[in-house]
């Protein structure tokens, strides 16, 4: 099968040899797998993580968001059979899906939405699944609850932020606060849903306040934490949470103490890697969200569109994601 691949961590994406095309034998599906032929993908900054910061001793396939048809199954597989359109993100210890074939486990797959086409139903597993545990796992809203309450979404534009503030519109009464600092984001976000935007290039905590809402009981913290710690401690309510997905710098957590604010981690990963026992919830998640989007209640939050799936426009799109400035997902469809 054709895929693209990295041998070397930490080249430049400039660089033809970051991201190359190559033939692999065509993986074997296990007990519970789906055997994939994938369609379309999406590329988040974990793709650019992994790419600079683990080296590898064999041609590695990255990529954590694929649509695509299912061409076999398991022996152990009883949601799905062949032929039938599935959405995941998979998990980060196994091969991606830049590639032409993938293994999956059933447990961690839902049916795509029909509504969408491959492209953008690609957009949205891995936030999806994200920002669902983000907001009501970590942050421990209920779905329908959260009224007179405020949830400040910092990052909003980006994969999933672009996702979490539909579904905290959709699913609950929470005030969704989002932050953008550029025109178009914040045009963005606000079509996707925000009641109030904050530009958070300038001090976070004033523009809070001056937006009205000096202190928020739910804080996403989706990117740059470290920089925006001060003002989370300022702003975030007497016994309210922080739920973060970056890797910041150093912070001190006990400054949460006085006001007893909570603060959670969320990574998507963390069920597929640990066979949790509840890891059929992300299938129960991505199940839902594609009646959610067949329902017109969530969109699609794919960006820009770099064509077919390759070497040279996956570099494009990995460019785009390493500069900060996406708006949404960066997609790619087809072989």
């Amino acid at each position: 099968m054709k895929a693209v691949v990295y041998t070397e961590a930490g080249l430049p994406i400039e660089d033809p040899a970051s991201l190359f095309e190559t033939e692999l034998p065509a993986p074997v599906p296990r007990e519970h797998d789906l055997l994939v032929r994938v369609a379309a993908v999406a590329v988040n900054p974990v793709d650019t993580k992994v790419r600079r910061n683990q080296p590898t001793e064999t041609p590695r396939i990255l990529g954590w968001d694929a649509v695509g048809t299912v061409e076999a199954v398991g022996a152990a597989v009883t949601r799905f059979k062949t032929g039938e359109r599935v959405w995941y993100a998979g998990s980060i210890d196994r091969p991606g899906s830049y590639a032409e074939l993938q293994c999956v486990d059933e447990r961690i797959a839902g049916h795509a939405p029909a509504t969408l086409d491959d492209a953008a139903a690609a957009a949205l597993p891995l936030t999806t699944i994200t920002a669902w545990e983000l907001l009501f796992d970590r942050l421990g809203v209920a779905e329908g609850g959260g009224e007179g309450q405020r949830l400040l979404v910092v990052g909003a534009a980006g994969g999933v932020g672009s996702i979490l503030v539909q579904l905290a519109r959709k699913l609950t009464k929470l005030t969704v606060i989002a932050t953008a600092s550029r025109p178009e984001t914040a045009d963005w976000v606000r079509t996707l849903g925000a009641h109030v935007v904050v530009d958070h290039s300038k001090p976070l905590a004033a523009e809070l306040a001056a937006a009205g809402h000096p202190a928020v009981e739910s804080i996403a913290s989706l990117t740059q934490t470290h920089l925006h710690y001060d003002a989370y401690v300022e702003a975030v309510a007497p016994q309210g949470r922080i739920a973060l997905i970056d890797d910041p710098e150093p912070i001190d957590v006990r400054r949460l103490k006085r006001k007893a604010v909570s603060l959670h981690w969320e990574l998507m990963f963390t069920r597929p890697l640990f066979g949790t026992p509840d890891l059929v919830r992300q299938h129960e998640i991505l199940e839902r969200a594609a009646a959610l989007v067949d329902a017109g209640t969530l969109v699609s939050t794919q960006g820009e569109h770099y064509g077919a799936i390759g070497a040279d426009n996956l570099r494009r799109a990995h460019a785009l994601v390493e500069s900060g400035r996406a708006r949404g997902k960066a997609v790619l469809a087809g072989f």
